[in-house]
């Protein structure tokens, strides 16, 4: 589509530094093209502040400002947990899971709206390029797309400011504190400044780095005890008290930040084909995941678990590149949710200095019989018939062993 013909356009704004200088690029270069912004809200909080204000004085000729918090966290969140998806054993794929809903909701609008084109202001290097417009794709195939990274003549967020401040564009950074941040109900993100350099020990102490919680060493020295409770995989009771999504990941997050939970600092291979070094905040999720895992060990069989443990991997990689909206993660949704059906139980867990520490498990379907596992005398097993097994599960072994003799007894 010619830049002429584009007339409106739908914006993913999040008042950050990025889509702030997009609104006046946009009709700059765009002829004067309408502007209509739309944020996402997943728990970004205090960011939202102020947004409707900042978006039409910059230029747009209005916000949607669309409540996505619940959705947010029993579509998108939940599922992931349930099937235990951790992206390369770290990342709880905070940023990952919160751009498909909000990409979705502006494709939506941008369809009742008539617009033209839809904006975002990811980056040519980042991976959120790829997940709003693979899900742009999936809700608006024929939308054009503007991307101004992959257009503009900025090269650095330092260029970035100076556009700003050259057009009078308020902000809420400076140079200085210039990390590149991502927000929402679940986590935190940092990259940039001084944590691009791996060697670098990111600054848990110094005052403002973290949001979130405390560093483990400044947690207190009491250990703080919770007991969650599941219903089919899906957590919804906190010390007995039965929460929605938000407000068991909110109730999570101040426990585990308190405590110095949930703290992880990687180098993860992006989509694009480089490697990224980011510190990420996630108490409620760590918690979660950890809580999930231990019922799964009492509710799940064997080979089950295992399967599924496989399967967690391509999982989080689908969520990781953007392909929430496919036949295959929708296919392993659907195998997930198979194996939740009897992980509901107790779980109850000691917070103490950034760990989680296992303190009982209970489901009333476990797997677990004590009878059986006992060291006691017991009546339902036989200790005699392990001798059976051992010779069949070891005749390999043993006839390997035996042929290799013979062969070198025959040199």
């Amino acid at each position: 589509m010619a830049k002429k013909d584009i007339k409106k356009v739908v914006l993913a704004y999040s008042g950050g530094l990025d889509t702030s200088i997009i609104i006046p690029w946009l009709k700059e270069n765009y002829n004067n093209c309408e502007v209509i912004a739309v944020s996402g809200d997943v728990g970004q909080g205090t960011e939202l502040d102020g947004l409707e204000e900042k978006a039409i004085k910059t230029g747009a000729s209005k916000l949607y400002i669309e409540d996505l918090k619940e959705e947010f966290i029993q579509e998108y969140v939940y599922p992931t947990v349930q099937a235990g998806a951790i992206y390369e054993n770290r990342y709880m794929l905070g940023t990952s899971f919160a751009r498909p809903i909000i990409a979705k909701r502006i494709a939506e609008i941008a369809i009742a709206e008539g617009a033209d084109a839809i904006c975002h202001g990811c980056t040519g290097k980042g991976n959120d390029q790829v997940r709003f417009e693979l899900a742009i794709k999936a809700f608006a195939p024929e939308m054009h797309i503007i991307a101004p990274w992959r257009e503009w003549d900025i090269k650095s967020r330092d260029e970035e400011i100076d556009y700003a401040e050259a057009h009078n564009i308020p902000l809420k950074i400076n140079r200085e504190t210039n990390y590149s941040k991502d927000k929402n109900l679940w986590h935190l993100s940092h990259e940039g400044l001084d944590l691009e350099d791996p060697a670098n020990e990111p600054q848990y102490e110094k005052p403002g780095f973290l949001e979130m919680g405390v560093s483990p060493i400044e947690a207190p020295d009491k250990p703080t005890y919770i007991t969650l409770h599941f219903e089919k995989g899906i957590p919804t009771m906190l010390d007995g008290k039965e929460l929605n999504g938000v407000e068991m990941v909110a109730a999570l997050n101040k426990l585990g930040g308190e405590n110095g939970i949930g703290l992880a600092d990687l180098v993860e291979n992006r989509l694009v084909g480089m490697k990224s070094r980011g510190v990420y905040e996630t108490p409620g999720g760590a918690i979660l995941y950890h809580a999930h895992e231990v019922l799964e060990t009492i509710c799940l069989d064997k080979e089950t678990a295992r399967v599924k443990q496989y399967l967690g991997i391509k999982f989080a990689d689908i969520v990781y590149n953007g392909q929430w909206y496919t036949p295959l993660r929708e296919a392993m949704t659907a195998f997930v949710n198979k194996t939740q059906e009897t992980v509901t139980g107790d779980v109850k867990l000691k917070l103490y200095k950034g760990n989680i520490i296992n303190a009982g498990v209970t489901s009333p379907y476990t797997l677990y019989d004590e009878e059986v596992a006992t060291f006691d005398e017991d009546d339902v097993y036989d200790q005699k018939d392990s001798a059976g097994f051992i010779n069949l599960f070891g005749l390999p072994i043993k006839v390997k062993a035996q042929l290799d003799k013979k062969r070198e007894q025959n040199k």
